[in-house]
């Protein structure tokens, strides 16, 4: 069902090129969510003593600690305690864990600071082994350590056989015992199947674990109203940002008058938020979104609108970057020219002067992604197909990842943000990876859903011409190379430690993607099957 107040999308409701209406319409400029039991002013007062309880905690043993610092993460509040997880982890770095250590405890000790840039062997989970090298039987009975084992082997790197074993052994033997576990640990096992750990949206999986932890015989109730409280604190700022960026947005959309444009401003919030929810994060998150909503702009125009020589022209004009340029445009894209080039003036005068905020690298990202996009054009006028390398090495940038990346370096601290900003700039192989990601998902859900008649052909039917395959086996090739830039993406952890912090921004744009495109459905395009996830996010409080 639609959220109170709104229609149900019909399929007679969709716009000139096929695309469905928002499934929000002015809900998010009309919402006001219900007076929750209690204040804000004694939820935060609340969320403050909590806190407190919670940093004595740290003062605990190192395997106590590692716990604490994994259950923190699920809950989604670890961001309230940065200081004291990076004390913890360094800690945890230097000293390993005891010979009676069980799989659990090493599998998520390897987990934790391999997500965090320290380099842990998967020689560590020799002991686990037999003579023969292989993993011994009677950790098949602990589906818990099998779990941890699994979601802490997804993060290997190129060239690790011995983690690509244990996915293989754990995921076979959590299938086995899947059928008989019991809530909550069999919902963590079935989520972890379907996606492992590293690779889930985070605030999603808060919203599971949070209802999962309660279910915990012995779970911590400070954590858990503490997990409940930020939740419910955060949802409030994310919902004041909404209503924003939904009046810039209806504006904007009214104004430029492009009635064949995927009016999709929520999700582009919602996709921005899952790259960044924090509430120090604004001001990337509305960046992100703005830059989402215009790429989405310029990809329609492209893609389904524009003859191929107002391609050019447009093409010209975003390169030129000047309002002079404007007469090279037809009537009806003159005004969103205009509000392009005024959207960028205007988040340059509104950055903070404390933030040393380049934005003439976000603009080349932007006339970047237009060159490919018309190149993509040109392909598909001549309806050429091209090779499948020189297909993935466009669209792997003309997704739009090389621009959402350089947008999330408004979030950096300024201590690093100059170097990130020009690294993320030149895209280096971490940002292909992810681009990669987002592009091969994103023409699975494509070519599951049919695509639009002018459409350039996609790297799926581009493999499958260029190797005359099936679109069976060609989409199996794609996956194999998905799960190739997942190491990519995991060994930049460790080679760029100086830039960890945008390594594990630009990883959570690949992340988005399985939310994104998750069962083969694009929910950005075909946004009805993404409303109930919006719902859990930013209207219904917990």
């Amino acid at each position: 069902m639609a959220p109170s107040g709104i229609p149900a999308a019909t399929p007679e409701m969709t716009n000139q090129t096929g695309f469905e209406p928002s499934q929000w319409g002015d809900f998010f400029i009309e919402y006001e969510p219900k007076p929750l039991q209690r204040s804000e002013e004694w939820m935060v007062t609340r969320a403050d003593k909590l806190k407190e309880d919670v940093r004595m905690m740290f003062n605990a043993r190192s395997s106590s600690r590692i716990f604490l610092v994994d259950t923190l993460q699920h809950l989604g509040i670890d961001h309230l305690f940065q200081e004291q997880i990076h004390d913890t982890l360094r800690d945890i770095s230097e000293n390993e864990l005891t010979s009676s250590a069980t799989l659990y405890e090493e599998a998520l000790r390897f987990c934790l600071l391999r997500e965090h840039g320290h380099w842990v062997s998967a020689d560590v989970f020799d002991k686990f082994k037999g003579e023969d090298g292989t993993f011994n039987k009677d950790i098949t009975s602990e589906p818990i350590g099998l779990l941890s084992l699994y979601n802490a082997s997804h993060l290997l790197t190129h060239d690790e056989p011995k983690l690509e074993e244990a996915i293989t052994f754990a995921r076979h033997h959590l299938e086995l015992l899947s059928y008989s576990l019991k809530s909550p640990l069999a919902k963590q096992v079935k989520r972890a199947l379907h996606r492992p750990l590293p690779r889930a949206c985070k605030r999603v999986e808060t919203l599971h674990y949070i209802s999962d932890y309660e279910e915990e015989q012995g779970h911590n109730p400070i954590l858990l109203e503490l997990a409940k409280l930020d939740f419910n604190l955060l949802q409030h700022v994310h919902l004041k940002e909404l209503k924003a960026i939904t009046e810039w947005w209806k504006y904007l959309y009214g104004h430029i008058g492009l009635s064949y444009i995927r009016d999709r401003v929520v999700e582009s919030y919602t996709w921005a938020h899952v790259i960044y929810y924090e509430r120090c994060f604004e001001l990337p998150r509305i960046i992100i979104a703005k830059m989402m909503l215009l790429i989405t702009i310029l990809d329609d125009t492209f893609d389904t609108h524009a003859t191929i020589e107002e391609c050019r022209n447009l093409h010209e004009a975003v390169q030129r970057w000047d309002e002079s340029a404007v007469t090279l445009l037809p009537e009806y894209l003159k005004k969103f020219y205009i509000e392009l080039l005024r959207s960028f003036k205007n988040i340059e005068d509104e950055m903070p002067i404390d933030i040393n905020y380049d934005i003439a690298h976000l603009k080349k990202a932007i006339q970047n992604n237009v060159a490919g996009y018309l190149q993509e054009a040109e392909w598909s006028h001549k309806n050429y197909k091209p090779s499948f390398k020189a297909h993935v090495n466009l669209t792997s940038r003309t997704v739009g990842a090389p621009t959402v990346c350089v947008s999330m370096m408004a979030g950096m601290d300024d201590a690093i943000m100059k170097q990130a900003l020009k690294w993320t700039a030149d895209v280096p192989d971490v940002v292909v990876a992810a681009g990669k990601i987002v592009r091969f998902m994103n023409d699975i859900a494509a070519f599951e859903r049919g695509k639009c008649n002018r459409d350039v052909a996609s790297s799926v039917e581009c493999y499958m011409n260029e190797y005359c395959v099936t679109s069976d086996v060609a989409i199996e090739r794609v996956y194999v190379l998905i799960e190739d830039e997942w190491r990519t993406l995991n060994q930049a952890r460790f080679e760029n430690r100086a830039l960890l912090p945008a390594v594990q921004r630009i990883i959570s744009l690949a992340v988005s993607a399985s939310l994104i495109y998750d069962n083969r459905k694009d929910v950005y395009t075909s946004s009805k099957h993404f409303q109930k996830t919006i719902e859990g996010l930013f209207v219904k409080p917990i």
